[in-house]
């Protein structure tokens, strides 16, 4: 087993907040710093410095949509020059989470129309909602007649949101077999 030295770390965390309007914030931040101290054109970054340090809140419906949007660039390579691009990622506003999401990011925040770093954020935006509407908003487990329907009813006969999503949860499946038969379906060969 070889040696290895720490070089870098970066650390990218999410954050979902059920608003009392109805509305849900999704907050992602991303933060690099090195293992040693790093010397950049602007200056000298000690060890466990943010050398990126961002922060991007997006305020999205139960459908899904962004209805606000708001980057902040709390520590940055380029002073004076990284963060002015902030303002540019209201252009997340009208998309939605789940249809065509990060292409339509890639259009008008990739490359130079944006932040690196800011726009990986938007990556992790889709998934963290995904996980915080489970059981809030999305039904994921089969309705018993003692269920309280938390938020909106929701009709008996309606298939759970994360079925089919992933390989696990496929209708031919194991698990979903297992943990909801009526949704089973064995595989039609052709």
């Amino acid at each position: 087993m070889p040696t290895r030295r720490h070089v870098h770390k970066r650390t990218i965390s999410a954050d979902v907040y059920a608003r009392d309007d109805g509305l849900w914030d999704v907050e992602a931040e991303l933060i690099d710093t090195k293992a040693q101290d790093f010397r950049l054109a602007t200056g000298v970054r000690v060890v466990g410095e943010p050398i990126h340090h961002m922060r991007l809140k997006i305020t999205i419906d139960t459908t899904l949509r962004v209805v606000d949007a708001l980057a902040e660039s709390v520590r940055v390579p380029y002073p004076g020059y990284c963060e002015t691009i902030a303002p540019d990622y209201g252009q997340l506003v009208g998309l939605n989470l789940m249809n065509n999401f990060r292409r339509d990011v890639r259009e008008r925040l990739g490359g130079i129309e944006g932040c690196t770093h800011i726009t990986e954020l938007t990556n992790v935006l889709p998934t963290a909602a995904v996980q915080a509407f489970a059981g809030e908003v999305f039904r994921t487990r089969e309705a018993t007649a003692s269920d309280p329907a938390p938020g909106a009813p929701v009709p008996s006969d309606q298939k759970p949101f994360q079925l089919d999503r992933c390989h696990a949860l496929r209708s031919d499946g194991g698990a979903v077999a297992e943990f909801y038969p009526r949704w089973y379906r064995t595989l039609v060969q052709p």
